[in-house]
Protein backbone atom coordinates (compact mmCIF):
# COMPACT_ATOMS: atom_id res chain seq x y z
CA UNK A 1 0.00 0.00 0.00
CA UNK A 2 1.08 3.24 -0.89
CA UNK A 3 2.35 5.85 1.93
CA UNK A 4 -0.20 8.96 2.07
CA UNK A 5 1.39 11.14 0.38
CA UNK A 6 0.07 14.02 2.66
CA UNK A 7 2.06 13.37 5.03
CA UNK A 8 5.06 15.13 2.93
CA UNK A 9 5.83 18.50 5.17
CA UNK A 10 5.55 17.23 8.55
CA UNK A 11 7.96 18.20 10.82
CA UNK A 12 8.20 16.19 14.18
CA UNK A 13 9.39 17.44 17.29
CA UNK A 14 12.90 18.59 18.73
CA UNK A 15 15.19 14.86 19.67
CA UNK A 16 16.78 15.24 22.99
CA UNK A 17 19.93 16.55 23.53
CA UNK A 18 23.12 13.98 22.03
CA UNK A 19 26.15 15.49 23.92
CA UNK A 20 28.79 14.73 21.41
CA UNK A 21 31.65 12.72 22.91
CA UNK A 22 35.80 12.57 22.28
CA UNK A 23 35.73 9.46 22.89
CA UNK A 24 32.44 8.69 20.48
CA UNK A 25 34.19 11.26 17.70
CA UNK A 26 37.07 9.08 17.86
CA UNK A 27 35.60 5.61 17.84
CA UNK A 28 33.95 6.32 14.88
CA UNK A 29 37.04 7.67 12.61
CA UNK A 30 38.72 4.80 13.57
CA UNK A 31 35.60 2.80 12.39
CA UNK A 32 35.60 4.85 9.01
CA UNK A 33 39.62 4.90 8.64
CA UNK A 34 40.16 8.01 9.15
CA UNK A 35 43.27 9.05 10.61
CA UNK A 36 42.61 12.90 10.42
CA UNK A 37 44.29 14.10 13.71
CA UNK A 38 41.57 17.00 13.86
CA UNK A 39 39.63 14.03 15.29
CA UNK A 40 41.39 12.90 17.46
CA UNK A 41 43.78 15.35 18.88
CA UNK A 42 42.65 18.83 20.49
CA UNK A 43 45.74 20.51 20.20
CA UNK A 44 45.80 19.38 16.10
CA UNK A 45 42.37 20.78 16.03
CA UNK A 46 42.99 24.01 18.13
CA UNK A 47 45.51 24.82 15.29
CA UNK A 48 43.11 24.54 12.77
CA UNK A 49 40.55 27.08 14.38
CA UNK A 50 38.45 24.83 16.17
CA UNK A 51 38.40 25.15 19.90
CA UNK A 52 38.23 21.01 20.36
CA UNK A 53 38.44 17.74 18.18
CA UNK A 54 35.82 17.84 15.40
CA UNK A 55 34.25 14.69 14.13
CA UNK A 56 34.30 13.44 10.53
CA UNK A 57 31.71 14.11 8.25
CA UNK A 58 29.73 11.44 8.11
CA UNK A 59 29.65 11.13 12.38
CA UNK A 60 26.03 13.03 12.23
CA UNK A 61 24.25 10.38 10.11
CA UNK A 62 24.20 7.73 13.64
CA UNK A 63 22.32 11.29 14.93
CA UNK A 64 19.97 12.08 12.32
CA UNK A 65 19.33 8.52 11.40
CA UNK A 66 18.48 8.01 15.14
CA UNK A 67 16.02 10.93 15.10
CA UNK A 68 14.53 9.87 11.39
CA UNK A 69 13.26 6.95 13.56
CA UNK A 70 10.81 8.77 15.01
CA UNK A 71 9.31 9.15 11.19
CA UNK A 72 9.57 5.84 10.50
CA UNK A 73 7.68 4.51 13.26
CA UNK A 74 4.92 6.61 13.15
CA UNK A 75 2.16 4.70 12.92
CA UNK A 76 -0.12 7.06 10.62
CA UNK A 77 2.13 6.89 8.23
CA UNK A 78 2.05 3.19 7.88
CA UNK A 79 5.81 2.24 6.35
CA UNK A 80 6.68 -1.42 6.73
CA UNK A 81 10.35 -0.66 7.88
CA UNK A 82 11.19 -5.03 6.92
CA UNK A 83 11.03 -3.65 3.27
CA UNK A 84 13.00 -0.53 4.03
CA UNK A 85 16.68 0.32 2.10
CA UNK A 86 18.45 3.02 2.74
CA UNK A 87 18.92 5.01 -0.53
CA UNK A 88 20.95 8.26 0.35
CA UNK A 89 22.46 10.16 2.31
CA UNK A 90 23.87 13.89 2.11
CA UNK A 91 24.69 16.90 4.72
CA UNK A 92 25.27 20.37 4.47
CA UNK A 93 26.98 22.36 7.09
CA UNK A 94 27.57 25.45 8.29
CA UNK A 95 30.09 24.36 10.62
CA UNK A 96 31.91 20.57 11.80
CA UNK A 97 30.35 18.71 14.58
CA UNK A 98 32.85 19.65 17.49
CA UNK A 99 33.38 17.33 21.28
CA UNK A 100 31.01 19.05 23.57
CA UNK A 101 28.00 19.89 21.56
CA UNK A 102 24.88 18.87 22.77
CA UNK A 103 22.29 18.16 19.44
CA UNK A 104 19.07 18.06 18.19
CA UNK A 105 17.66 17.47 15.34
CA UNK A 106 13.99 17.79 14.12
CA UNK A 107 12.72 15.39 11.13
CA UNK A 108 10.87 17.10 8.61
CA UNK A 109 9.25 14.61 6.00
CA UNK A 110 10.39 16.20 2.83
CA UNK A 111 8.87 14.38 0.14
CA UNK A 112 7.10 11.04 -0.43
CA UNK A 113 6.59 9.80 -3.96
CA UNK A 114 5.91 6.32 -5.67
CA UNK A 115 8.11 4.59 -8.50
CA UNK A 116 7.66 1.45 -9.89
CA UNK A 117 5.55 0.50 -6.87
CA UNK A 118 8.23 1.45 -4.43
CA UNK A 119 7.40 3.93 -2.27
CA UNK A 120 10.85 6.64 -1.60
CA UNK A 121 10.70 8.97 1.21
CA UNK A 122 13.10 12.25 1.75
CA UNK A 123 13.45 13.18 5.50
CA UNK A 124 15.15 16.14 6.38
CA UNK A 125 16.96 16.48 9.75
CA UNK A 126 18.16 20.10 10.68
CA UNK A 127 20.69 19.76 13.76
CA UNK A 128 21.29 22.39 16.06
CA UNK A 129 23.54 22.78 18.72
CA UNK A 130 22.76 24.24 22.15
CA UNK A 131 22.56 27.68 21.54
CA UNK A 132 19.94 27.20 18.98
CA UNK A 133 23.34 27.91 16.48
CA UNK A 134 22.49 25.61 12.68
CA UNK A 135 24.96 23.21 12.63
CA UNK A 136 24.24 20.86 10.03
CA UNK A 137 21.25 19.95 7.59
CA UNK A 138 21.43 16.14 6.76
CA UNK A 139 19.06 14.41 4.36
CA UNK A 140 17.61 10.53 3.99
CA UNK A 141 16.29 8.68 1.38
CA UNK A 142 14.63 5.48 2.55
CA UNK A 143 12.72 3.51 0.02
CA UNK A 144 10.42 0.76 0.93
CA UNK A 145 10.40 -1.71 -1.81
CA UNK A 146 7.07 -2.96 -3.31
CA UNK A 147 5.42 -6.18 -1.56
CA UNK A 148 6.20 -9.02 -3.80
CA UNK A 149 2.94 -10.17 -5.88
CA UNK A 150 1.81 -13.72 -4.76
Amino acid sequence: MALDQSFAGRSYPPTEPYEVGREKIREFAEAVGDANPAYTDAEAAKALGHPDVIAPPTFVFAITFKAAGEVVADPQLGLDYSRVVHGDQKFAYNRPVRAGDRLTVTSTIETIRSMAGNDILDIRGEVHDQDGEHVVTAWTKLVARAAEEA
